[in-house]
């Protein structure tokens, strides 16, 4: 098969670091989009192949590897969850050359030309789910929690309006390092201000060390916990004693009772087994950007960057998340409100 016959996407995840914890499940839910879209003729009659590459270093590592890959012409597109930081520095030198699918949930904001996003965003997320806390629990005193990059700090500057809006106050911040072990000063902050609500913003491991932190500091008895970042991988990893008030906005849970996630749900575990990690929404996020790239590229006739941005006609598809459209270069999605009940996440409302 020759070069003109594959489309060759690179897949940027996160092999090692914080977000290591669900670099596997992207993989894998990545794997099964290409496997399922070959099985129906590709797109545009390519083979869908993919190259992963680590996301979960330095973003100018990251991103002078990815570019480079680009400019070679190794690549046809990139696709992935990896941290604000890196789609920062890789969305300037590759967005006019090859589509870019970002499939994270972020901060919101991103216009560049060719950059696509499959994610939730703070205003569609966040807000909602505060105010639903609020009504229902009666929280007001907020602090947040995030590592020390572009992600949390757009996000907490936005919570602070969001607070107010719900009735309510941001107490603190804290922004700590990438990686981060020790959680006693911010614990004792947190435990000082008489906070009753903290947000947050922690990837991958890092937030597994707070949970059991929060905990073992008894924190849990007193104040929930909301994440916009959390999946079912990260709750396996917390363990059971240190999800007790932890609550979760996302648009995908896999415990979410649709059929089009019971479906997609059943096809994983088909192809996967049983015992393969479990596919919670940052994972199932880059089964989403692969399908948007070809739901992209279908509508254009082209994979090429100025045919789909030429592109006036609604670009959708159906997935694990439903029927989805895109708006501008965002798509549009449902979001739900979930709490940890144990080791799985009881989606409580749409939000």
């Amino acid at each position: 098969m020759g070069a003109d016959d594959t489309l060759t996407v690179a897949l940027v995840v996160p092999l090692h670091g914080p977000g290591g914890i669900f670099g596997p499940s992207c993989e894998l839910s990545a794997l099964l989009a290409a496997e399922e879209l070959n099985a129906a003729g590709g797109v545009l009659g390519r083979e869908v192949r993919l190259v992963t590459v680590d996301g979960g270093g330095d973003p100018e590592r990251v991103a002078a590897e990815v570019g480079a890959l680009v400019r070679l012409g190794a690549v046809d597109a990139v696709v992935g969850w990896h941290i604000s930081a890196v789609r920062k520095a890789l969305a300037p030198r590759i967005a006019h050359l090859v589509p870019y699918v970002y499939t994270a949930q972020y901060e919101g904001g991103e216009r560049t030309p060719g950059v696509f996003m499959t994610g939730e965003t703070d205003l569609r997320q966040l807000l909602p789910a505060m105010r639903l806390l609020a009504e229902s629990t009666g929280v007001r005193r907020w602090c947040t929690v995030g590592n020390d990059y572009v992600w949390p700090r757009s996000t907490a500057r936005a919570a602070r309006a969001y607070a107010r809006e719900c009735g309510g106050r941001m107490l603190g911040e804290a922004f700590l390092p990438l990686g981060t072990a020790d959680f006693g000063p911010v614990l004792r902050r947190i435990e000082q201000c008489s906070a009753d609500a903290v947000l947050m913003l922690l990837v991958g491991g890092d937030a597994v060390r707070f949970n059991r932190a929060f905990a073992a500091y008894g924190l849990h008895e007193r104040c929930l916990r909301l994440s916009t970042h959390m999946d079912e991988n990260m709750l396996l990893a917390t363990g059971a004693e240190a999800t007790a008030g932890l609550w979760a906005a996302s648009g995908y849970f896999e415990t979410l009772a649709t059929a089009e996630s019971l479906d997609f749900n059943r096809r994983y575990a088909r192809r996967f087994g049983v015992s393969a990690p479990v596919v919670g929404s940052l994972g199932e996020s880059c089964f989403e950007g692969l399908m948007l790239l070809a739901a992209l590229a279908e509508q254009a006739g082209s994979t090429k960057v100025a045919a789909m941005r030429a592109v006036r006609g609604p670009v959708a598809y159906e997935g694990p998340r439903g029927v989805l459209r895109l708006r501008g270069n965002h798509l549009d999605q449902r979001v739900y409100l979930a709490r940890a009940d144990t080791f799985d996440f009881d989606v409580v409302a749409q939000l």
